[in-house]
């Protein structure tokens, strides 16, 4: 099968599952497209245990697709860009404490304890899991999907305050968790033997590195987008924005992720309020919505038909279901400790409800699986992506279905602080 082939098919089969969800599910996209293609795949490889089908020929053609390759090195990059785009920069600011926290220490505290728990749990049911290979299951599984949660939170009508906390913490907590991950491959992989200082250094040459590099090409841009008042080369700017700069962070190994988000908020809200004409923030606005769109159908359709390649055995499918009240526990903790922290430390004051808003609402989604994939060859790799999946699609379907009923039943007050009345009124005359 062809590349083209391959994308024919993908939108395709996401046109058609958009249409049913839309047309008779009605539940959120990233729960109904997945459920349409986990389902769709199920059948698959139901008829081809019947031998109506040939099963082998169905899974190569999935196996064509590099599924890690297509996500950390492709959408990942528009979809982190697209979702910055509509970050408030100001109510950024003023969430900065319990975000960075949540992103970093947060992350690190959910791999450790994830890790831990996992290998402990490997052990009680007799699987002998290396300590490091459960600390990468750590790493993979600790990053949350700021795509899935998103349009939940906007249906459920959550306030800015809690919504910014969330998408916050997604938006940067997934450049976080690659670095992480990468640091303990290294280990895992036998390349080097890191110390306390050899990662901190890494950790800030990614972290840091990508955040300059991010915010040095979104002001490139935004002054080229001041420059001219024409929105097809905006927008095309914005697409080389994106595009070249994951690709430049990439060269010069700092992180791309981190670098897109910071890039994404530059131009989502500095370029947005200074440097676009109206008709040029609407076809803006527009089109990263569209991109968004299309990429989040395909991502959660390619999640439901990699059901078809992965090796599942009884204990990887125990570990998976042993993983998933372990990673909401870690998920909890590295949520409530740095809030109950930031209680003790500052006058803020947090609603109850948020931890477990926030806990719950860590939904897992494509990058995990693409981290998951990216494992090096061993007789654990097969048992550690059969769990991701399960933690991924039990997060997706379970967490996503009830999120937005948890939102409502909470009845989470607005943040007099940082609830804006009413959205600030948009500059009258263009900068152009």
């Amino acid at each position: 099968m062809t590349f083209f082939q391959a994308l024919a098919a993908i939108i395709v089969v996401a046109a058609v599952a958009s249409y049913i969800n839309s047309r008779y599910l009605r539940w959120p996209p990233t729960v109904g497209l997945l459920v349409i293609s986990l389902t769709g795949s199920l059948i698959v490889i139901l008829l081809g245990e019947l031998d109506v089908i040939s099963l082998s020929d169905a899974s190569a053609i999935v196996e064509t697709i590099n599924f890690e390759e297509v996500v950390l090195n492709g959408m990942l990059a528009f979809l982190l860009f697209a979702g910055a785009l509509h970050v408030d920069l100001d109510r950024l600011r003023r969430q900065k404490l319990p975000i960075s926290i949540m992103a970093t220490a947060g992350v690190a505290g959910a791999t450790f304890i994830t890790g831990t728990l996992f290998w402990l749990g490997a052990d009680l049911i007799g699987f002998d899991l290396p300590y490091p290979w459960a600390l990468l299951f750590g790493a993979l599984i600790a990053p949350t999907d700021p795509i899935a949660v998103l349009s939940i939170l906007k249906r459920a009508k959550a306030p800015k305050s809690l919504e910014t906390k969330i998408a916050g913490e997604s938006l940067f907590n997934d450049g976080i968790a690659v670095v992480v991950f990468l640091t303990i491959l290294e280990t895992v992989e036998g390349h080097n033997d890191p110390t306390f200082g050899s990662i901190s250094v890494f950790l800030l040459e990614e972290a840091v590195g990508g955040a300059a590099l991010g915010l040095a090409l979104g002001f490139i841009t935004y002054y080229l987008m001041k420059s001219l008042d024409d929105y097809s080369t905006e927008l095309l700017l914005t697409l080389a924005l994106v595009t070249g700069g994951y690709a430049l962070a990439v060269a010069l190994h700092v992180s791309g992720p981190i670098a897109v988000v910071v890039a994404g908020i530059v131009i989502g809200n500095r370029a947005r309020d200074l440097a676009m004409s109206t008709i040029t923030r609407q076809h803006l606005d527009t089109f990263w919505e569209l991109v968004d769109s299309v990429l989040n159908a395909a991502l959660f359709i390619l999640i439901g038909l990699e059901v078809l390649i992965i090796s599942v055995t009884s204990a990887a499918v125990r570990l998976g279901l042993l993983a998933i009240p372990i990673m909401l526990f870690a998920r909890w903790l590295s949520v409530a400790i740095p809030i109950s922290l930031i209680r003790m430390t500052s006058s803020r004051v947090f609603s109850e409800g948020v931890i477990r808003i926030m806990a719950w609402g860590g939904l897992r989604g494509g990058i995990s699986i693409a981290l998951a994939l990216s494992l090096p060859q061993s007789e654990f790799r097969d048992v550690l992506i059969t769990a991701t999946y399960i933690v991924v699609v039990f997060s997706i379907i379970v967490q996503g279905l009830t999120f937005g009923r948890l939102v409502s039943s909470m009845h989470v007050p607005p943040d007099p602080e940082l609830d804006d009345e009413e959205p600030p009124p948009e500059p009258v005359v263009s900068a152009h």
